[in-house]
């Protein structure tokens, strides 16, 4: 696909917007600077653009931008940037889709590098972002023979895990081994849009069935038809919309909004989450009848906590392909980066450990990448001591084992997931049960946080 070099810039008039407008001009890139995302529609329906640089103005709208533009325009790069930056903006802004985030102002060779980088790797949204699975786990291994297995059935697959781990790779790459693979696959995100898009969106509709609908428009389904359709974050998706869905799934036939007849189906249908849909079904959360329709074969994808084999394995992969990009060939981890990596708790997974890795190679100076290079918070280092009070929440110091011979390591009889429960626990306590207070210290999103609080809460109920 052939590079873009043009550039939208999305926010309000401000001197930082108007600041890295000229930034973007003087390295080389031709910009268009709008205000919001609608005014900005017909230029990106045109794919007259290669890269999208959000600006958080306010965080909530900003978030809420960068989830359509994300959903609506599969497969182009956005970028958040901000003057007033924090670890919990850039957290929140990955998760919901930004692939990097701007600290303003940003130096002129970094921004020339970033937005290189992302204009020339505009990728095809059939093709996904050009990863490959990697991995040298026993566990990732068997999970594999069994994709491989049931990739030639139409049963239906519920993949669940933690964000970041890896499922919508495990569905594209299910399709891949497929007899499928030569017809489309299409992902939707059943958290990015409002039930009435939502709905448009997966089923279609005919001109003038509401307003706006200037024309007939083929859904999602229709879209994937003879391939597969990968249904993300099915566990957003409200309970009124689960039963059209449902009805689709048993029917093999889809009706469009607006429409007098429905459409015959022949679609893989592929779901994933990152909770516990039995626990929300037994609770009235979600359709215990479509629950049971989606979970015909699970795949549960282990966290990377509990992939220590792979952590340095994709750490490596990821060194080799961004000093390629990079043009820095010269660089690897040093004794203490290496130890870091295999400490860390790795809340993100595998989405954390890819942007970890891009932006210590991009702020090492030197020959090696540094613990410091990696700049990850302390707090999720996997190396706690159980019986000896925990350090305080605010220190940046490391969780450093005692030197007790009675001191229990965590290590020992105690799993990573418990020591991640205990010390989320205590962070609450010591902030009075302030969530988003909480989840800045831990290095977290509030969402991680809130699906961490909620997984607890489900496993104490059973």
């Amino acid at each position: 696909m052939a590079v873009r070099k043009e550039i939208l810039l999305l926010g309000r008039e401000t001197q930082a917007l108007h600041a890295l407008c000229r930034q973007i001009i003087d390295v080389g890139w031709r910009v268009r600077v709008m205000a919001g995302l609608q005014e900005a529609k017909p230029l990106l329906a045109g794919q007259q653009v290669g890269l999208v640089v959000i600006m958080l103005d306010t965080l909530h709208e900003a978030l809420a931008v960068i989830r359509e533009v994300t959903f609506l325009y599969r497969g182009l790069p956005v970028l958040a940037a901000t003057s007033r930056g924090s670890v919990h903006e850039a957290r929140e802004s990955i998760d919901q889709g930004a692939a990097d985030y701007l600290m303003l102002p940003v130096e002129p060779t970094l921004l020339r590098t970033l937005l290189q980088r992302y204009t020339d790797h505009y990728f095809d949204p059939e093709l996904g972002r050009g990863r490959r699975l990697l991995s040298g786990d026993v566990e990732m291994q068997r999970i594999l023979t069994q994709v491989r297995r049931v990739a030639r059935s139409k049963a239906t697959v519920l993949i669940h895990g933690e964000s970041g781990t890896g499922k919508e790779l495990i569905a594209r790459y299910l399709h891949q081994v497929s007899d499928r693979s030569a017809a489309p696959f299409v992902a939707i995100n059943c958290a990015a849009l409002p039930e009435n898009l939502l709905e448009s969106e997966l089923f279609g509709h005919v001109k003038g069935a509401f307003t706006g609908a200037t024309a007939d428009r083929k859904g999602k389904f229709l879209q994937a038809n003879e391939g597969t359709i990968l249904l993300d974050e099915i566990s957003e998706m409200s309970l009124n919309l689960q039963a059209k869905l449902l009805r689709v799934l048993q029917e093999s036939e889809v009706d469009p909004v607006g429409g007098r007849g429905t459409v015959a189906l022949d679609v893989r249908v592929l779901a994933s989450t990152n909770r516990n849909l039995k626990a929300w079904a037994a609770e009235g959360k979600f359709r215990e009848d479509l629950f049971y329709r989606l979970n015909v074969f699970p795949i549960r994808l282990p966290p990377l906590r509990e992939r220590p084999v792979d952590i340095l394995m994709l750490a490596e992969h990821f060194r080799s392909h961004f000093i390629e990009e990079l043009g820095r060939n010269d660089i690897a981890f040093s004794k203490d980066a290496l130890a870091v990596l295999q400490r860390y708790a790795w809340p993100g997974n595998i989405r954390e450990l890819e942007n970890v890795i891009h932006r210590a190679l991009l702020v090492a100076d030197g020959r090696e990448v540094t613990a410091a290079d990696l700049m990850l918070d302390v707090s999720s280092v996997a190396e706690v001591v159980v019986g000896a009070a925990l350090p305080s929440v605010t220190t940046a110091a490391p969780l450093e084992p005692q030197d007790d011979a009675d001191t229990i390591r965590m290590s020992v009889g105690t799993t990573v997931r418990q020591m991640e429960e205990i010390l989320i626990r205590r962070t609450l306590d010591e902030v009075d049960g302030n969530r988003t207070r909480a989840a800045e210290i831990l290095g977290i999103s509030i969402r991680t946080l809130r699906n961490k609080l909620n997984e607890y809460a489900h496993r104490d109920a059973d």
